[in-house]
């Protein structure tokens, strides 16, 4: 089905809401397709939030930011496969779908973000270390197992505020692939659990009345057989859903580098910032503490001040010397304020100033030796699984500080991006590990097959390369980020 279409028909085999007994799809799916990895996404970027003027930045209140959250309770329904239950939901109103079977209950609903085999839905949860639970056929995972959760709910848009921006539908998490439409229209594709996922759905949505968002979840795809590390196997929207609204000129990424001199004194600030037009973006430094504060001093002192246009689409580099500025350890978790302003897209982001290197085989920070004392740490929740509560999170990385621990192992795969956040703020080193532990159990277990275990372990490998930029790209702007694999 091409982008945007809705089929006036499909195929009584699909539509028919009775399970049928060897019956095959006739094309393959996009989960069990080496080929496809995302449909129609959004080049992948660094994380953060756009504001429409200076003082919201600085506040940095994701209420004032231009964005809309989605995630709280939606309509939901289970199925034992995608071929099962009411396959073209998407077809259909939430009014509508409550009268249909398996839609129309109370206990229909779902929060999101979530697992579903911890709300009380399909089997589960399940903890694998090593074997697949599901039968091993690499690439494919089995059609007629495999669990489908069918999402439904409704946003309204500012028919003032937000009519001439770029509206982008960004899921930071699904586990493990998921299909995308909006108000009836086939939007995309997307698998990577822990790598955000973001669609343009401008040309979409209404900006007058209510918008549907109807998404479908599958429990496995041929990704599962990567994302095989040690841990529970749950399923679902476990991250937040937004809309991002950008200005019609706005900033499309950054990336911030602090390089210190030879000395570990001066140092220069580093930012290519990506444009998608024509525009003059103005960058400052602010100090972000104060040793002491009065009536005088109550707006943030401004270090620097630079300045540059881009002619076009493309990257504008920012090369500013910065002198002396405080550094960033573990110990002195020192951040300045890092504004980029494009009139009406204005973006804060925190940084610190640090230097990692070896220095004859001694891991070095600014130039001083730095012993590791770090844990692996899982997303989990005892009751929420992967969805981690903020409260949650926080409290465990501040009893780590209180332990002496300076650093963590994000294992195996992309954080919740609070985390970083945390760690640049608390002082917590971050080895981040970007699905390091794509793991293809049954090739090692066919290793001594080199036919095989070559042939189909390489494909695997190979349809997963491309989701390596997101992490890194996410990653690519965080001070505490002192290692990074996968």
């Amino acid at each position: 089905m091409s982008q945007g279409t809705l089929p006036s028909d499909l195929p009584g085999w699909v539509r028919s809401s009775e399970p049928q007994a060897h019956v095959f799809p006739p094309s393959v799916p996009d989960w069990n397709n080496l080929k496809v990895l995302h449909r129609n996404t959004l080049p992948p970027r660094s994380h953060f939030f756009v504001y429409k003027d200076i003082e919201d930045a600085r506040k940095g209140e994701l209420a004032l930011a231009k964005s809309q959250l989605l995630s709280g309770q939606w309509l939901f329904s289970l199925s034992k496969s995608p071929y099962d239950g009411t396959v073209d939901f998407y077809k259909y109103t939430p009014q509508e779908l409550a009268d249909m079977p398996g839609w129309g209950t109370q206990h229909n609903r779902i929060m999101v973000p979530g697992f579903w085999q911890l709300q009380g839905y399909g089997r589960g949860p399940q903890y694998v270390n090593y074997n697949y639970p599901f039968p091993v056929d690499p690439p494919r995972v089995p059609i007629d197992d495999n669990e489908c959760g069918r999402y439904v709910t409704c946003f309204k848009l500012d028919p003032v505020e937000d009519k001439d921006h770029q509206i982008r539908l960004r899921f930071e998490g699904v586990d493990s692939a998921f299909t995308v439409w909006v108000n009836h229209r086939d939007v995309g594709y997307s698998q990577g659990a822990r790598n955000p996922s973001e669609f343009d759905i401008t040309s979409f949505v209404r900006f007058d009345g209510v918008n549907l968002l109807h998404v479908e979840v599958y429990q496995r795809c041929d990704g599962s057989y990567l994302e095989d590390q040690d841990q529970w196997r749950i399923s679902g929207i476990f991250r937040d859903v937004w809309l991002h609204k950008f200005p019609k000129i706005h900033i499309e990424d950054f990336h911030v580098q602090t390089l210190l001199d030879d000395k570990y004194q001066d140092a220069t600030l580093l930012v290519e910032v990506q444009l998608n037009g024509h525009a003059t973006v103005e960058l400052s430094l602010e100090e972000l503490h104060k040793t002491k504060v009065t009536e005088e001093n109550k707006k943030p002192e401004v270090i620097i001040v630079a300045q540059a246009t881009k002619e076009g689409s493309g990257t504008i580099t920012f090369q500013v010397p910065v002198a002396n500025p405080r550094k960033w350890t573990a110990e002195t978790p020192y951040l300045y304020r890092l504004i980029l302003n494009v009139p009406g897209c204005v973006v804060a982001e925190r940084v610190g100033f640090r230097k990692v290197e070896l220095l004859d085989g001694v891991f070095c920070v600014n130039g001083q030796p730095v012993k590791l004392r770090g844990v692996n740490r899982h997303e989990h929740h005892p009751k929420y699984g992967r969805t981690v509560p903020y409260d949650f999170l926080e409290a465990d990385l501040i009893q780590m500080k209180q332990y002496n621990v300076n650093a963590i192992r994000t294992s195996h795969y992309p954080n919740d991006y609070r985390l970083y956040e945390l760690a640049d703020e608390l002082g917590l080193w971050i080895l981040d590990e970007w699905y390091v532990n794509l793991t293809c159990r049954w090739y090692d277990q066919h290793a001594d097959d080199p036919v095989t275990s070559s042939a189909t372990g390489c494909s695997l490998l190979a349809a997963t390369v491309p989701s390596t930029p997101p992490t890194i790209r996410t990653g690519r702007k965080r001070t505490s980020i002192a290692l990074a694999r996968w």
